[in-house]
This record gives structure tokens, C-alpha cells and sequence, in this order.
């Protein structure tokens, strides 16, 4: 999508061009112009090495300021308030969610040719993950322990919002199709609604390999989800995304981008798999998860918000299948949005078929067993 020099993470956890310009001085210019949290003499500080969108961190006599930006085809003002919205609603029971900044008009998201802008405020706490990709390996189980108590103070503020459904599939996480009775039969009926995907799965035999290597871990999990209630979640729970204290605490809740009505249990099995198997390096055997850091956010959760044996079995057989909805929507951002089939390629077979075929190895088997165990 762009000829900058900007460099990214890529998908093989390896450093790529942009698809997406970096945020420019001429932009920041025009931003000072609509937010009054800009100062006159605000500077670019840093740029973030994530490749969905473009960001930065500018500097100026009002202090940090960081600037996200989407291109319309992602996000639309109106679909970033969906986000933004979610997040006032933890602010105001307590959770330390990261400020959304309002602009003069009071949106809290502006469109400006091709690009929707959000502003944040610098939250509190030290960004100790900040360079780290997505599965990247948490290695403190201190850490992942306070994650978890975390993620549940955070269901608990939650289960007072009420909001519908996202207005885009475009990288976001559902469980729409873990849901289904059918999820092939529900994917069908949608795809006239989401022509990137469609155009992507007509050139395969998506339903064969979808029978053969996922649709065996959705068996009964349907029904057995009917009584797990929707719940507003983070949907993306990487230490990454957390900022921390000097006493080893959550400090503040970062990027609500993945967030949408999906359950508690979800969130929690996606917060086990970002942070407890190393997606992008499962070539290292049983070194590519680790078993404590699953059962250290289980603990931590556990502590706050307590979980029956059967909801931590629903847990573990949930896992394998956690990523489905969201693998699917990369497919449909790298082949409708960037262009990029190639990419596509990657979101679909080691992302949409190999996750759950992941859990068939030893280690895959090790990490459900665990979980089970803990029950």
C-alpha cells in the first residue's frame, strides 16, 4: 500500500516494509488543529513497529500523546466510538483503561481523507513490552498471575455494558462462528457481506480443510457455549498491551482494537494463548508454550473471579478453536484491504488451520491437559 521506508513486524516474526505510511509532521500539523491536547509545538517521538495500522507517540508541552491511525476501509469514526465508548464504560467502574482524547468537536475519533485518527493520552505505568509482537512468550508468571486478576476486574466492569455488535468483521475478534451450530453454514451465508474473504476462499477448498483440521475441536462446543453469556471483552489480552507499575501490577489497559461482544471465557483462552504459546516459533517443540504462564493468568483470574470445574474444562476445550473468527478476518483485511494474497496465505493456513492443528502435538496436548487438570 506504500513505497515508505517505515519498517514493521511481520507475519514470520521478521521486520517488513509498511503497509501503511508513517504517521507524518504534516498530519501531526492538522491534528493540532482539531484536539486541543496538541501543543503548537508537538513533535514526532516514536513510530510503532505494528503492522495493521500506523501509530506514534508525539511530544509536546502538554506531555505524551499517542496518535492511531486506520485507513477507512478498516475503521470509520463511527466504528473507532464502538471501541472508544466500551472503554468509558470501564473508566468509569474503575478500570485503569488508557484516556481516549476528544477532539474540539467532542468526537473522540476524526476522518480526514483516506484516514480515521484516534488520540490517547500517555498512560500510566512503564511500557515494558512495547517492541513485543502478538504470541510473543510471557516469561513471568508473576506477571501473567496479576494479568489475570486484571482481566478479571475487567469482566467484572463489563458485565454492566450493553452494546450491540461490532459493525465490521475487519480485525476484530468474534465468536460468532464458534457459536454456530454449523460454522460452515453460517460462513457461507455471510460471505456476500464480506467480499475479501469470498474472493479469497473461492480459489481453495476451504470447506474440506476446514472439516478436516477445526471443525473436529468445534464438536458440541456450540451448545455447551449457549450458557456462557455475551460479554463486552478486550479480545486481544497480550502483555503488550498492559502497562505496568514499579510493584509488578497492571497500571494501565492498552488498545481496545479487537474488542467486541464475545464472553469471559473467550477473552480468558485468548489471553492464554497470546501469552503462553509462541505462535511464530513452534519449531522450538515444548519450548514454544509455556504451561506456567497459562496457569499463573488462570490463578490470577480465579482469585477475583471465581470459576467453576466445568467452566475451566469449557475453558480448555475452547482454546483450540479461540483464534477461528479472528484468523478469518486477517484473511479478509490481507486479500480485500492491502492486496497482499501472500499474506492472506499466512492467515489462513498457520493461522486459521494451524492453531487448532497445533493442539493435536505433545506440547498442543501438554498445555489442554494442564488446564484440565486445573479444573
Amino acid at each position: 500500500m506504500t513505497s515508505s521506508p517505515h519498517r514493521v513486524q511481520g507475519l514470520n516474526n521478521d521486520e517488513v516494509a509498511a503497509d501503511w505510511p508513517a504517521i507524518s509532521a504534516d498530519e501531526v500539523a492538522w491534528l493540532r488543529t482539531r484536539y486541543p491536547a496538541l501543543a503548537a509545538d508537538s513533535t514526532l517521538h516514536w513510530h510503532s513497529p505494528r503492522p495493521l495500522s500506523a501509530a506514534a507517540i508525539i511530544e509536546g508541552a502538554m506531555g505524551r500523546v499517542f496518535i492511531k491511525r486506520h485507513h477507512h476501509s478498516v475503521r470509520s469514526a463511527a466504528c473507532l466510538q464502538e471501541e472508544h465508548h466500551f472503554i468509558a464504560h470501564l473508566a468509569a467502574h474503575g478500570v485503569p483503561v488508557v484516556q481516549v482524547l476528544a477532539a474540539a468537536s467532542g468526537a473522540t475519533a476524526v476522518e480526514h481523507g483516506p484516514w480515521t485518527y484516534e488520540l490517547h493520552a500517555a498512560g500510566a505505568g512503564a511500557d515494558l513490552y512495547r517492541d513485543a509482537v502478538s504470541w510473543s512468550l510471557l516469561t513471568d508468571s508473576a506477571q501473567a498471575r496479576q494479568a489475570g486478576r486484571m482481566l478479571a476486574r475487567l469482566h467484572q466492569a463489563s458485565a454492566s455494558y450493553a452494546a450491540p455488535q461490532r459493525s465490521t468483521h475487519i480485525l476484530v475478534a468474534r465468536d460468532d462462528l464458534i457459536r454456530a451450530d454449523d460454522p460452515i453454514a453460517a460462513l457461507q451465508a455471510d460471505l456476500p457481506n464480506r467480499p475479501g474473504l469470498a474472493r479469497y476462499l473461492a480459489r481453495i477448498p476451504w470447506q474440506a480443510q476446514l472439516r478436516a483440521d477445526v471443525l473436529p475441536w468445534h464438536a458440541g462446543l456450540a451448545a455447551r457455549l449457549r450458557d456462557e453469556p455475551r460479554l463486552w471483552a478486550h479480545n486481544d489480552w497480550h502483555v503488550s498491551n498492559l502497562l505496568w507499575d514499579a510493584d509488578g501490577a497492571v497500571a494501565t489497559v492498552l488498545d481496545f482494537g479487537l474488542a467486541s461482544p464475545t464472553s469471559a471465557l473467550f477473552d480468558l483462552a485468548t489471553a492464554i494463548e497470546r501469552n503462553a504459546v509462541a505462535w511464530l516459533e513452534l519449531e522450538r517443540g515444548a519450548d514454544a508454550v509455556r504451561i506456567d504462564i497459562a496457569l499463573a493468568l488462570l490463578q490470577g483470574y480465579r482469585e477475583v473471579l471465581p470459576l467453576s470445574a466445568g467452566r475451566v474444562q469449557l475453558l480448555a476445550d475452547l482454546l483450540p478453536m479461540v483464534h477461528f473468527d479472528f484468523a478469518l478476518s486477517e484473511v479478509e483485511y490481507f486479500e480485500g484491504i492491502t492486496g497482499s494474497t501472500a499474506n492472506a496465505d499466512v492467515a489462513w493456513q498457520p493461522f486459521t488451520l494451524g492453531h487448532p492443528a497445533w493442539f493435536h502435538s505433545e506440547a498442543g496436548q501438554g498445555l489442554l491437559q494442564a488446564l484440565r487438570a486445573a479444573a
